[in-house]
């Protein structure tokens, strides 16, 4: 079974869109066609087109699909959560009508919105460190179970826009205990979730343990690998996620520590349907190698048979 594989602008280094060193939007949209995908991530919102038209004609001339768009922002703040709702609407109002990836069996299918919480200073500093970074007391806690239930809600209802929760090193849902009391407080059928290989790797989890114990809950993955070298002296230096992605901790696929044969047995013996997208987070300054490394990601995964 040939499974649907698409590509996200981090891929080229695009996770700021203010950052002054970004490739231009037509550069990935060329590289990522030109490497063999069909689909791509929106990436932060304000990189690619913002309004509709213009957005469907730069995806149509590249010959690419929406799967999703993401999210990535402080989800615990409560003065800060007016600005997430309405980008929450923006980012759905163009998935619902932008040209959109799809999948044979239809359940929980694309588009996705990607919901990631990122923005706590401290977390960012521990990321990958389970045993100093902090958790959210209870009351916080709560309140981003609350505003992620509130843009899930909006996401479907308003839009039939699938929304999946991303654990993600460095944000506030991290690590093996958050990521399970999360489970617990908000059902499947408000929002899936969204594993990455690259971050449950990089914050102390196996992640075919992870993908094979909440199967029942994925309804989309990302996929990275990691130079486990890189990854062991980022973390005994304290770099914080993004820089580590800089210094290169990041590799392309079939490269790094992650078991990716495993991880196809598992997926072919769950008989997983949905869509999987690559990721190579690097600093957008290297971008120079960005077709070169999704296209060999790709191969690689081809290769041994997904």
């Amino acid at each position: 079974m040939t499974m649907l594989i698409a590509n996200a602008p981090c891929s080229w280094g695009v996770d700021d869109p203010k950052n002054p060193n970004l490739p231009p939007w037509q550069k990935v949209l060329d590289e990522a066609a030109t490497a063999g995908y069909r689909a791509i991530e929106l990436g932060p919102w304000g990189y690619l087109p913002t309004e509709v038209q213009p957005l469907c004609t730069a995806l149509e001339q590249a010959g690419l699909a929406l799967v999703a768009g993401t999210i990535f922002d402080d989800l615990v703040s409560e003065h800060h959560f007016p600005r997430i709702l309405e980008l929450t609407h923006s980012i759905c109002r163009n998935l619902s009508q932008a040209p959109v990836a799809r999948q044979p069996d239809g359940e929980n299918s694309p588009p996705y919105l990607v919901i990631i919480d990122f923005g706590d200073p401290r977390r960012a500093q521990f990321a990958g460190q389970s045993e100093r970074a902090p958790r959210l007391a209870p009351a916080d806690w709560q309140r981003m179970v609350e505003h992620i239930t509130t843009i899930s809600h909006i996401a479907w209802q308003e839009y039939r826009v699938r929304p999946v929760i991303h654990p993600h090193a460095g944000g506030c849902i991290e690590f093996a205990d958050e990521i399970t009391q999360l489970a617990g407080d908000i059902p499947h059928q408000t929002a899936g979730f969204c594993l990455d290989t690259g971050h449950l790797y990089y914050s102390g989890m196996d992640p075919v343990a992870w993908l094979d114990r909440y199967f029942s809950r994925l309804d989309y993955l990302h996929f990275k690998d990691v130079n486990a070298e890189r990854h062991r002296e980022q973390l005994t230096l304290g770099a914080d996620f993004f820089s580590a992605c800089a210094a290169g901790v990041m590799c392309p696929l079939g490269q790094g520590a992650i078991d990716y044969p495993a991880i196809r047995d598992l997926l072919l013996e769950r008989r997983y349907r949905g869509w999987i997208t690559l990721e190579h987070e690097r600093d957008p300054r290297d971008a120079h190698s960005s077709l070169h490394d999704v296209t060999e990601s790709l191969r690689y995964l081809r290769g041994i048979g997904f």
